[in-house]
């Protein structure tokens, strides 16, 4: 499932961003080409101009100057005295270039209304200027005392064009290392994104597969009890009753655990914070717990500091109902003769309870894992009064809190859980 919505979010999010992509890119090559063509034009007129007014101010053309200027400013000319051609032309005659002067001459006629055939009375130059898909062009019509000069001069734009080229096969190759530079970079992106929900999912998978095997025992033996209820003797019937109410209040301690790590991941778990003496709510929950303790032959301690305690804003049947988490687990798996001690302590930014004991201690692979739904670190024991999810409420009210629970190892065997809450 979500492999194939990888899939389909990386196309997605891979098309969307090479759509924006090739329309920023076709934007920038038509301002690029744009400026190009017009600096191109610019640099064109300019040249004309230039080889104009040099015309205009000389009575004799040399033929130094007329290479010079074809080969400076990349141009082609024509040049007519009183329509004949100059002799340089007549000697370097190219019948490609001479229709296309012709062609050029024919357009600027009909399109400019400029005739570079010989014209009479002419009083001031006139040029025209054009530009066609192959080459930019101008005519000119220059007077001189002694008639007129007639000029064709043509720009090529091959150049022109192999640079348009060149630029677009540049934006093509870029364009396309930049879709898929996105297009990996979207994949793991993507699936980094998706990770918390698969982590998630399968999260929720497996706390459904262990509630669901957590109600099956109960729920048996519930069924179970009360067939046998319904052809028992009169004498015999309150065991099993009793069982049923027995197993009954097991199925409703779980769902109710169930339903508060329901209502934390909901957000909709909240706390009724106000001020609260931590020693005298950590002295209750001692004395709430020492038959319990006694009762089991497990030896339990406290210890409160000799100086004052500030109050602390908390939610204090809360932060009582995590102690009474911590005592239940240590009720549980300390062996009898064993050590339990609640020790309360604050410094300049927190209060610090803990609890510790000497029993078997956790191991470094289940410190991390102990606060996950439903572990269990010794998966063997049939504690049918412990579900494993215990701890996971206790992280979450403590979270709440914005507060952190962590265990370490007590010196000389055992565990130690630590709360720390935040002095506002």
């Amino acid at each position: 499932m979500f492999r194939k919505l990888h899939i389909q979010m990386t196309i997605f999010a891979a098309l969307i961003t090479s759509a924006i992509l090739l329309l920023l890119t076709f934007a920038c090559l038509a301002i690029s080409e744009s400026g190009m063509r017009k600096n191109s034009y610019a640099t064109f007129e300019s040249n004309v101009n230039s080889c104009i007014n040099y015309m205009e101010g000389q009575t004799v053309l040399s033929h130094q100057w007329i290479l010079k200027a074809k080969d400076t400013y990349g141009i082609d000319m024509k040049i007519l005295d009183n329509g004949n051609e100059l002799f340089f032309d007549k000697l370097n005659p190219e019948k490609k270039k001479e229709n296309l002067f012709w062609e050029v001459a024919e357009l600027s006629r009909k399109t400019e209304g400029l005739d570079v055939d010989y014209p009479k009375g002419l009083t001031i130059t006139k040029t025209a200027m054009f530009a066609t898909a192959d080459y930019y062009a101008c005519t000119a019509l220059i007077p001189k005392k002694d008639g007129v000069l007639s000029a064709i001069i043509l720009y090529p734009l091959d150049e022109l064009k192999h640079q348009l080229t060149y630029q677009r096969i540049a934006f093509g190759i870029m364009v396309c290392l930049a879709m898929t530079a996105m297009s990996m970079f979207s994949w793991f992106l993507i699936k980094r994104l998706l990770r918390p929900l698969e982590e998630n999912r399968r999260k929720q998978t497996e706390f459904i597969a262990a509630a669901s095997h957590e109600l099956r025992s109960p729920l048996a033996v519930i069924l179970t009890n009360a067939q046998i209820l319904e052809n028992a003797k009169e004498e015999e019937r309150g065991k099993f009753i009793t069982t049923i109410k027995k197993e009954g209040s097991r199925m409703a301690r779980l769902i109710g655990d169930m339903l508060s790590l329901a209502n934390a991941d909901n957000q909709s778990w909240n706390i009724l914070s106000s001020p609260c003496e931590l020693d005298t709510l950590v002295l209750d929950t001692y004395e709430k717990y020492e038959a319990i303790f006694q009762k089991k032959g497990i030896h339990l301690f406290v210890r409160l500091p000799e100086e004052a305690i500030e109050f602390c804003k908390c939610d204090a049947s809360r932060i009582s109902q995590v102690l009474g988490i911590l005592l239940d687990n240590a009720s549980s798996y300390v062996p009898a003769g064993g050590k339990v001690r609640i020790e309360l302590s604050q410094d300049e930014k927190f209060f610090q309870i803990a609890v510790s004991d000497n029993g078997l201690g956790i191991s470094d692979k289940d410190k991390e894992a102990i606060f996950q739904r439903f572990y269990r670190a010794d998966a063997s024991r049939g504690d049918k009064q412990h579900f494993g999810l215990g701890l996971c409420i206790a992280q979450e009210i403590v979270t709440l809190h914005q507060g952190k629970i962590i265990v370490k190892d007590t010196p000389g065997g055992g565990a130690t859980f630590f709360i720390r809450l935040p002095k506002q």
